[in-house]
């Protein structure tokens, strides 16, 4: 049997297990039913000095089932598919169920659209050998070090893939499977010089073997450790900022929590009632892409089986809407947006989000740094996990280089930023071309006209 006829088997065989559970629990009384099938794997390498320090491989496959009666909803999980597991489960789902609130906006999606065909697996993660994949860390090691003699250091050098294949079924006659991977390289070190020393690193994660370049991971960790050393404080001033895109992407996340529906409708989004509103500058576009073509979170449909899309949520500073799954959609009659997400078999879904990113604009970063005569470019943040996602407010530790007449000049160390997420999205006047993904969230170049920097 070719390994394509392998993986259908093996996709005909969770579908019929995934069957086999809803069928079982309609019979005992659920008004609706679902069974979610996850089965998956992760391989992680780290070298340290050419060697392998740590090889981990883990397997997970498991089946949750929801069940919804009268707006009870209960659920149970089983990593036992035999008869005798997929009945136990069954009965302790409509067990849970019956201990709960009623609430009618619970239900399942029906399903018509046909998904999208995505391109989310790539055979030769599979079929590259273990040793090509220890080889690839090692090298990103070898290149930081040839790039320059002050590295001292390799904190992390890290080579990681999954797979996974995800099957669907509800009494609604919905029916999908998809089968998926991803992987990705890691690197971080410390650069020394006297009593000096200071950190860097880089990564690249996606959906392609081909699309790794440990050479190019290892220089850029090596260059970004090795530009910050004789960093200083510089003194407390208002000055333009610049965002690189992972310092961006940072602050991109403290929005995600406050775009979901559910906080919305929890009273916990900074955003509630402001559709239609401008909430940041015109040059700020935030979308989410399920079906993005690269995007790692991609995939045909999400946790409920809902077919993803893309959805549009600040379009020119504008707040359009939010991410929905199919219970926070029902309580606003509309319709979902493929947004329940489930990274495991073991829980219901929640309302996240898939490919989060800002729109790139049209300037280079390097236009957009020419352009600031006095400012901060931010390429670390101390602190993000403090920042308050309900309210917007931030106070960070930062480090950069000082730009100067158009020029990037002096590193800078022992630097504070604060203020409010709106206030720092409202201040964008330039959005660069350079959009770049960190696992599911990406951003480009961003420069805030002027914030207040606390320093010596």
């Amino acid at each position: 049997m070719s390994e394509r006829s392998w993986v259908f088997a093996l996709s005909d065989k969770y579908i019929t297990i995934a069957q086999n559970a809803v069928q079982r629990a309609t019979a005992e009384g659920a008004a609706m039913a679902e069974a979610f099938l996850l089965s998956g794997k992760e391989l992680s390498i780290e070298t340290r000095n050419g060697e392998v320090e740590t090889m981990k491989l883990a397997e997970d496959r498991g089946l949750g089932i929801r069940v919804i009666t009268d707006g009870r909803v209960g659920f149970a999980y089983t990593t036992d598919f035999s008869t005798s597991g997929l009945d136990q489960i069954v009965q302790q789902a409509l067990a849970n169920g019956a201990n709960t609130e009623p609430d009618n906006y619970h239900t399942l999606p029906r399903i018509s659209e046909p998904y999208p065909a995505l391109d989310i697996y790539d055979p030769a993660i599979r079929d590259a050998s273990v040793e090509a994949k220890i080889k690839m860390a090692v090298e990103m090691e070898n290149a930081a070090k040839q790039q320059d003699s002050r590295v001292k250091i390799i904190e992390s050098s890290s080579y990681q893939d999954g797979e996974m294949e995800v099957s669907i079924v509800n009494s609604l006659g919905l029916q999908a499977h998809y089968q998926g991977a991803y992987c990705g390289i890691y690197l971080s070190l410390v650069a020394g010089e006297g009593e000096d020393s200071q950190t860097g690193f880089a990564m690249k994660y996606g959906l392609k073997y081909a699309d790794l370049d440990p050479i190019f991971i290892g220089k850029t960790a090596a260059e970004r450790a090795v530009r910050m050393l004789g960093a200083k404080p510089v003194k407390s001033q208002r000055a333009a900022v610049v965002l690189d895109p992972y310092i961006a992407t940072n602050f991109l996340g403290l929005l995600a929590p406050a775009l979901s529906g559910e906080a919305v409708q929890k009273g916990r989004s900074l955003f509630g009632g402001k559709i239609g509103q401008e909430v940041a500058s015109k040059l700020i576009t935030v979308v989410d892409d399920g079906r993005l073509k690269g995007g790692i979170a991609s995939a045909p449909f999400d946790g409920e089986g809902v077919p993803t899309s893309e959805t549009i949520l600040i379009e020119q500073g504008k707040l359009k809407g939010f991410l929905h799954n199919t219970y926070t959609a029902a309580k606003e009659g509309i319709s979902s947006t493929g947004n329940g997400v489930r990274g495991t078999f073991k829980g219901t879904p929640e309302v996240g989000t898939t490919n989060f990113f800002i729109q790139p604009g049209k300037v280079s970063a390097e236009q957009i740094i020419k352009e600031v005569n006095n400012g901060l470019y931010v390429t670390e943040v101390m602190g993000m996990h403090t920042a308050n996602p309900i309210s917007g407010d931030f106070s960070l530790g930062a480090a950069g280089i000082w730009i100067e007449n158009g020029k990037l000049t002096q590193p800078v160390r022992g630097v504070a930023i604060a203020g409010n997420i709106m206030d720092l999205l409202g201040s964008v006047d330039a959005v660069g071309n350079d959009l770049e993904f960190f696992g599911g969230k990406g951003a480009p170049t961003l420069r805030v006209a002027s914030m207040s920097l606390s320093g010596s």
